[in-house]
C-alpha cells in the first residue's frame, strides 16, 4: 500500500536539525531536546536503543539499555550522569510529531605536571593536557590562576616557576558554544635555606660580635650537615 504523499511531507517538515553537545568521561551532561513542551508523548533514544518515554499524564517508562539507568528526563531534556566513552553518538528526541537528532561527543581528559605539583621558585615545570576524542574545530588551552595572564597551548612551559603560577590551573576544551574543563592545583614554595644560611642563624648572635665559639660552632655544623 502506497503511503499518502501529504503524510510524507508532514514528517519531513517537522523533522529538525539538532545540536552537538560535549562531555568528559565521568562527568555529567544535559542534552536539550529543543522543544519546551509536548501534548501526547516524549521519547529519547540513543542510536537504536530506547532510553525513556513520558506520556501526556507524566507517566515515565525506562528502557533496558545500560545508559537508561544512568540518565533521567527532566522536563524535556535528558540528563546523563557518570558519562562513559560509549555514550558518544546520536541521540533522538521525539516530542509528539517533532523529531530532533542530537550528537554527543565524549572526551577523555587527563592533566599532569612534571616534575610534580609542588614546585620551587625558580625551577622549571611542564603542564600537559591530553584530550582523547576531541573533534575537529575544538580548541584546547591552559588558563593560569592569574586572571590577566595570557592563555597557553595544551602544553605550558613554566621557565622559570614564579609566584604567579601558584594556584588552580584550568585545561579548557572549547567546541563552538560548548565548553568543559579539568582542574590542576599547583603549589609554589620558596627554596629551602642553604647550609651557610642555616649555620649562620644557629651560631651567630645579632647582639654581640662573632666569638671563637661562634666560629667553631659554624665549622662543626657545616661538617655535620654535609
Amino acid at each position: 500500500m502506497k503511503m499518502p504523499v501529504w503524510f510524507v511531507f508532514v514528517l519531513g517538515a517537522l523533522s529538525a536539525a539538532g545540536e552537538v553537545f560535549v562531555a568528559k568521561v565521568g562527568g555529567k551532561v544535559t542534552l536539550k531536546c529543543g522543544v519546551s513542551s509536548y501534548t501526547r508523548s516524549l521519547q529519547w533514544h540513543h542510536g537504536n536503543d530506547f532510553l525513556h518515554s513520558v506520556d501526556q499524564r507524566g507517566f515515565p517508562r525506562k528502557g533496558s539499555a545500560e545508559l537508561a539507568q544512568r540518565s533521567v528526563v527532566r522536563q524535556t531534556n535528558l540528563e546523563i550522569s557518570s558519562v562513559r566513552e560509549t555514550d558518544a553518538g546520536r541521540f533522538t528526541c521525539s516530542a509528539d510529531w517533532t523529531r530532533r537528532e542530537h550528537t554527543l561527543s565524549v572526551f577523555s581528559v587527563s592533566v599532569s605536571v612534571t616534575p610534580s605539583a609542588d614546585l620551587l621558585l625558580g625551577s622549571e615545570a611542564t603542564l600537559q593536557c591530553d584530550v582523547k576524542g576531541v573533534i575537529e574545530g575544538c580548541e584546547v588551552k591552559w588558563r593560569s590562576p592569574k586572571v590577566d595572564s595570557p592563555e597557553w597551548s595544551p602544553t605550558a612551559q613554566l621557565k622559570p616557576v614564579t609566584s604567579s603560577h601558584n594556584g588552580t590551573w584550568q585545561c579548557i576544551i572549547t567546541c563552538g558554544s560548548n565548553q568543559l574543563s579539568e582542574h590542576l592545583t599547583i603549589t609554589v614554595q620558596e627554596p629551602p635555606p642553604t647550609t651557610s644560611t642555616t649555620t649562620a642563624s644557629l651560631c651567630s648572635s645579632k647582639d654581640s660580635p662573632k666569638t671563637t665559639f661562634a666560629i667553631v660552632c659554624s665549622v662543626l655544623l657545616s661538617y655535620f650537615l654535609l
